[in-house]
């Protein structure tokens, strides 16, 4: 049974150079923000939103943002309790559906991206994210991690069009994120040597960026 309450992120602007997982946000946050701007716009769903930490960036592009989730968040956030597979809500009736890590929990991927793809209205857009790589988290439900290629197929397959597809960070940003990951945890906890290992990878990512080993995707299809 999952459980309820689970603390998530909450907050997409306040994350230091110094956050243990600084190196996967700062480009998802950034790809994010580019794709919301673009496409975003009328009545969001974001399914498997969590305690919405993405909210904020929505200001002034929509109308209205729901959410929902298989469990209540934290923060009390989730608007609709249901699977990401079976939402409760009439065909074609949001302009933008949105959903970000969420997708690597959900053991028919497939079914999620057909529900987005049915209640979204057309002209309208899916704007979804997930890993490559990532640790295992939220045990046992984490099912799969996708490339380019796979979150291509699935909103092809749906009858999304017109798709983006972005590598949220490069090669260095991925070692540098695996390092702390392979590390014993007491090694990587002081802060200020995690602020220097943080900084010297991003540098080393935005000066010499190369996706082939990325950490994430950010995919956008049109109905």
């Amino acid at each position: 049974m999952r459980e309820d309450n689970l603390d998530r992120l909450s907050d997409y602007i306040n994350i230091p150079k110094s956050d243990y997982y600084y190196l996967v946000y700062k480009p998802l946050i950034r790809d994010l923000a580019v794709c919301l701007k673009k496409f975003a716009k009328g009545r969001v769903l974001d399914i498997g939103c969590g305690n919405k930490p993405y909210e904020g960036m929505f200001k002034k592009l929509i109308t209205e943002y729901v959410g929902s989730d298989i469990i209540q968040s934290s923060l009390n956030k989730v608007d609709y309790i249901c699977e990401a597979t079976k939402i409760p809500l009439p065909n074609a009736s949001f302009d933008t559906i949105f959903s970000t890590q969420a997708i690597e929990h959900v053991a028919d991927h497939q079914a999620l991206v057909n529900e987005a793809y049915r209640l979204v209205k057309p002209g309208g857009y899916l704007i979804l994210s997930g890993p490559m790589y990532w640790h295992l988290h939220e045990e046992p439900y984490d099912y799969f991690r996708f490339t380019k290629h796979g979150f291509r197929y699935i909103l092809e397959k749906a009858g999304f069009t017109n798709l983006e597809i972005i590598a949220n960070g490069g090669k260095w940003a991925t070692l540098g994120q695996v390092i702390l990951h392979t590390l014993p945890r007491r090694l990587t906890n002081i802060r200020m040597a995690r602020r220097i290992h943080n900084w010297f990878f991003a540098y080393l990512d935005k000066n010499f960026f190369n996706e082939f080993n990325t950490m994430n995707y950010v995919a956008v299809g049109k109905k």
